[in-house]
């Protein structure tokens, strides 16, 4: 049997976790998001190598993903349904998504939501490794700020890919159904790249967030563009992506996907792109079906934080006062809360 990690994630031991990746396994065996401290180790190594989870506020102890997923198919898991489940994807990389993910999961904690996220990123690491900042400040300055249940999960590397499809999906929906009897909200932050993994978290959204730079480079990967009449000639490769997921999730529970582009790294000009951009998806969202969002402009205190860990949210008035930029900033974060619409009687953080 492999197991969770029964142990909290050593975070000095973060770098060495990060960089193992599970070896050959046996396809019988398939193994479960797991990583162990170093002095308390109980999982099995492989298990160790597979993932981690840095569960920074619960007891050590954890639940065997067989335990997790007993009686489940494992061609294609049942998705969990007591938690709302908020996907960051695009296959463009650096277009905000872990960023998004971040200060979204902020914002429902302070609003008194329990919730787990889950990072997917197995290139980059940026979610986990923001938490991990997070951690730290927190060790550092005694600054009181939520933290939530928090899973890394590599891809698969066994012989064969049909081999890794199954161990991918095994080890996805144990975590994700750990995390969903537990939390009110899921957060995922996937790859900036077409992987399995990703299309699977994507088949579990509730609500996807698409963090899409104001570029036609960018916009590319969703729909390909008549430079004459500025009009969509086709969907491309990420919006079939969308509706692929958007099958097998009606498939799988008879449940939707609120799909929601958000425009980041806005110029403050009014430039010809800017409107072109607008025409363009204001189209495109009324034929493939998704909602726009105000998104984040390009300030330079977004990237500042990560070193912290923290995010606009936890800056108050005695942090030094806050800029005319930090206001217009958290401002953005705010609209975007709003427009985003989850399920929570009150979001206290989006209002005011």
């Amino acid at each position: 049997m492999t197991d969770y990690p029964r142990d909290i994630i050593d975070f000095s031991r973060l770098d060495e976790l990060l960089r193992q990746r599970p070896p050959p396994q046996p396809a019988q065996a398939p193994a479960a998001a797991a990583g162990t401290t170093g002095e308390q180790a109980t999982a099995p190594k492989q298990a160790e190598e597979a993932g981690g989870k840095l569960d920074l506020d619960a007891p050590a102890g954890g639940t065997s993903a067989d335990e997790a997923t007993a009686g489940r198919s494992r061609a294609e898991p049942r998705r969990p349904d007591h938690a709302h489940v908020v996907v960051l994807g695009n296959e463009k990389g650096g277009s905000g998504k872990s960023t998004v993910a971040i200060h979204l999961a902020v914002a429902l904690m302070r609003d008194g939501n329990p919730v787990g996220t889950i990072d997917l990123d197995g290139g980059q690491w940026t979610l986990t490794r923001y938490l991990a900042n997070r951690n730290a400040t927190i060790k550092r300055t005694g600054e009181r700020v939520p933290l939530p249940e928090h899973f890394f999960l590599s891809s698969s590397r066994l012989a064969t890919p049909a081999e890794c499809e199954a161990d991918e999906r095994h080890r996805f929906a144990a975590i994700m159904e750990k995390l969903a009897f537990g939390n009110r909200f899921v957060v995922v932050d996937c790859a900036g790249s077409d992987t399995h993994l990703a299309r699977l978290a994507h088949s579990y959204a509730d609500t996807l967030i698409t963090p899409l730079n104001d570029s036609f480079v960018d916009l590319d990967v969703i729909a390909q563009i008549d430079a004459a009449t500025m009009s969509v000639t086709r969907p491309s490769v990420y919006a079939e992506l969308v509706w692929e997921a958007r099958k097998r999730r009606a498939k799988r529970d008879g449940g939707s996907i609120d799909w929601i582009v958000m425009r980041n790294r806005l110029s403050s000009l009014d430039a010809r792109n800017k409107r072109d951009m607008a025409g363009v998806l204001e189209q495109l969202g009324k034929r493939i079906g998704f909602r726009l969002a105000p998104g984040f402009g390009e300030r330079v205190i977004f990237r500042e934080l990560f070193l912290k860990g923290l995010t606009l949210l936890d800056l108050g008035e005695g942090d030094g006062g806050l800029s005319l930029s930090h206001v217009a900033a958290r401002q953005e974060v705010r609209a975007l809360l709003q427009a985003v619409r989850l399920p929570v009687a009150h979001l206290r953080v989006a209002a005011g």
